[in-house]
C-alpha cells in the first residue's frame, strides 16, 4: 500500500496533534461507547495538548480526569472494555508503562485467548514515547519492542497527521488492545489531515519514497530520517525505497518481502537501542523469506545502548540520522564502511 492509494477527497493542514484530536472527537460523536481517561486531559488538554478543549463539547463524564496512577488508569481501562465500553486512555510517557505492564501483558493481552473468545477487550492506550525534546533517560524511550513479543496486543506507531488520524480510528474500533505509540517530536509537525472517515487498516505499511536500489525500512519519528537519508542518496544516484511500518503488530511483511525482493538490500531504522531492537525482526523475516534476493548484509541502524541523555548534543549523539543512514545504505551496496555509531552528529 502506497500514500497514492488512500482515497482522500478533501484535507486540511494540521499537526500530529490535531489529527489525533479529530480522530478521539469524531469517534466520540459517532459511537457512544468511546470515552477518555488520563491525568490532567480534561481541564489541561493532555501533557501534549492532544485533547484541548474536548470537555467543553463532551464533558466530565467522557473527558475523565485521573490520579497520577498509570496501573489504576490501565485497570480501569480493561474493566470498561470488558463490560461493553471502548475506553480510549492517555499514559502520559512510554516509559510508564512499566508501571501498569502487569495488566497489560497478563490480562489486556490474553483475556480473549482465555475467554475462548467469549469476551473481547476493545482498549487503546494512547502514550508519547520518543526523544530529542530534552527529556531525559526516565522520559524519552520508545518501547515498542516490550510488548512486540507479547501475543494479543497490537502495536501503532503513526509518523504524521493523517496516518495518526487514519491509524487511531481504526484502533478505536478495533476489538483488540492496542497500544498507540505518539512520538513526541511530532506532534507539532505539520501536514495534510484528511477530513471524514479515511480509516487506515492496522497491519498495512506504506511505501513514503518509492525507489529501486535499496529498502530502508523505518516507523515512528525515524520514517522523517530515513526521508532525508533517500534525499541525500538521490544526489549519488541511488534511489531508496523507505517503507513506513505504521504498525509494529501486525505486521505488514508481504510489503517488506516485496520491495527486498525488488532491491536485493536492506536497512533498518529505530530509535530504540540495537540490542533487542524490532529492527532484528526485520531483518530476521529478510533473511528467513527472502534470502536468495539478498546482495549484502541487511545493515540496522539503532539508538545506543546506553539510558537516553537529557543534553541536546548528547541525544544527537544517541539518535540515528541522516548520515548515519547515508552510510548504513552505503555498507549494505558494498560501497564502503559503515559510520559508528557516535558519527554523523547533526545531520
Amino acid at each position: 500500500m502506497t500514500d497514492k492509494d488512500p482515497q482522500i477527497i478533501k484535507s486540511v493542514e494540521g499537526t500530529m496533534a490535531d489529527g489525533i484530536r479529530q480522530a478521539l472527537s469524531e469517534e466520540m460523536r459517532r459511537d457512544e461507547r468511546v470515552f477518555l481517561m488520563g491525568e490532567d486531559i480534561a481541564i489541561y488538554g493532555g501533557g501534549f495538548k492532544t485533547t484541548r478543549g474536548m470537555i467543553n463539547e463532551f464533558g466530565p463524564n467522557k473527558i475523565i480526569d485521573t490520579p497520577l496512577a498509570e496501573s489504576a488508569i490501565v485497570g480501569l481501562g480493561i474493566g470498561a472494555a470488558w463490560n461493553g465500553m471502548r475506553p480510549v486512555v492517555e499514559i502520559m510517557f512510554a516509559d510508564l508503562l512499566t508501571l501498569p505492564f502487569d495488566q497489560i501483558v497478563n490480562n489486556a493481552a490474553k483475556w480473549h485467548y482465555l475467554s475462548n473468545g467469549q469476551d473481547k477487550i476493545p482498549l487503546v492506550i494512547r502514550t508519547s514515547h520518543g526523544g530529542g525534546t530534552g527529556f531525559g533517560a526516565m522520559h524519552s524511550q520508545s518501547a515498542e519492542a516490550w510488548f512486540a513479543n507479547i501475543p494479543g496486543i497490537k502495536l501503532v506507531m503513526p509518523s504524521n497527521p493523517a496516518d495518526a488520524k487514519g491509524l487511531l480510528k481504526a484502533s478505536i474500533r478495533d476489538d483488540n488492545p492496542v497500544i498507540f505509540f505518539e512520538h513526541k517530536a511530532l506532534y507539532f509537525v505539520k501536514g495534510p489531515i484528511p477530513e471524514g472517515e479515511n480509516i487506515i487498516p492496522l497491519g498495512k505499511a506504506s511505501i513514503k519514497n518509492e525507489g529501486s536500489d535499496v529498502t530502508i525500512v523505518a516507523w515512528g519519528m525515524m520514517v522523517l530520517r530515513a526521508l532525508e537519508a533517500a534525499k541525500l542518496l538521490a544526489e549519488e544516484g541511488v534511489s531508496a525505497e523507505v517503507i513506513d511500518l505504521r504498525t509494529i503488530v501486525p505486521l505488514d511483511k508481504e510489503t517488506i518481502l516485496e520491495s527486498v525482493r525488488k532491491t536485493g538490500k536492506l536497512v533498518t531504522v529505530e530509535e530504540a537501542p540495537k540490542t533487542g531492537g524490532f529492527g532484528g525482526e526485520i531483518a530476521a523475516l529478510a533473511v528467513e523469506e527472502a534470502i536468495d534476493y539478498l546482495e549484502g548484509p541487511v545493515v540496522r541502524v539503532a539508538g545506543l545502548d546506553t539510558p537516553i541523555p537529557e543534553a541536546k548534543v548528547m541525544e544527537a549523539v544517541y539518535f540515528p540520522n541522516a548520515k548515519r543512514i547515508v552510510a548504513a545504505v552505503h555498507k549494505a551496496m558494498g560501497l564502503e564502511a559503515e559510520l559508528t555509531d557516535a558519527q554523523g552528529i547533526g545531520a
